[in-house]
């Protein structure tokens, strides 16, 4: 089919499209297509958010929030995921100025942040598991140990992610891909440190003071 109309001789005809392909900045793809994937996992947190609201309160005659959550432990928790998401910052302003030393310097202090809210989490699930309060034991544990094993397994991805880039960018430095590698994987760390703010008051805050 013709995407030109019929016209007299001499005369130019009209064109329905622009011939001219547009010219897009290096990475513009990668960008969109992490903040589409970031939405995705918006929507799989929403769903399990919704799931503990729903299930938070069905208890099955066992524990609740207020005797299984260690508030000051989960608080740590919290704060080393703050921290991590503060070092991230200063990788990533650090990366701006092309200073390769120091962006490795703090991508290794968030990458020991992220590991040791890893260790307290997983320490707070093996004693939930040996108190007899496992997923399976109610519909609360169940949806709990959905919600947040789920942003720990984020976490862990997060820090693979973190090793694999300070490899890339100690091999071949802070080039114009690493750094758009970089800015994605502080797109999807903050990210998360949102998300945990969100289970923090939701499940834990809320959950002791219910």
């Amino acid at each position: 089919m013709s995407t030109t109309a019929q016209t007299a001789p001499g005369t130019a005809a009209p064109s329905y499209y622009d011939l001219d392909e547009h010219e897009h900045p290096p990475g513009a793809s990668t960008m969109l297509g992490f903040w589409l994937y970031l939405m995705s996992d918006c929507l799989i947190f929403a769903m399990l958010f919704a799931a503990y609201g729903v299930y938070g309160g069905s208890f099955a005659g066992g524990p609740g929030p207020k005797e299984l959550f260690e508030l000051p432990l989960v608080a740590v928790n919290t704060t080393m995921l703050l921290l991590s998401s503060i070092t991230y910052g200063f990788a990533m302003l650090n990366a701006d100025e092309k200073n390769k030393a120091a962006t490795l310097r703090w991508l290794g202090v968030t990458g020991v942040f992220g590991a040791a809210f890893l260790a307290i989490e997983l320490y707070e699930f093996s004693n939930l598991i040996h108190e007899g309060a496992g997923p399976w034991r109610s519909a609360f544990l169940s949806s709990f140990f959905t919600l947040v094993g789920t942003h720990g397994l984020h976490v862990t991805f997060g820090i693979i992610w973190l090793v694999t880039l300070m490899v890339q960018v100690a091999r071949r430095g802070l080039e114009p891909a690493n750094l758009r590698r970089l800015q994605c994987l502080s797109l999807f760390w903050h990210f998360l440190d949102v998300v945990w703010i969100g289970v923090f008051t939701f499940v834990y805050l809320l959950g002791v003071l219910r």
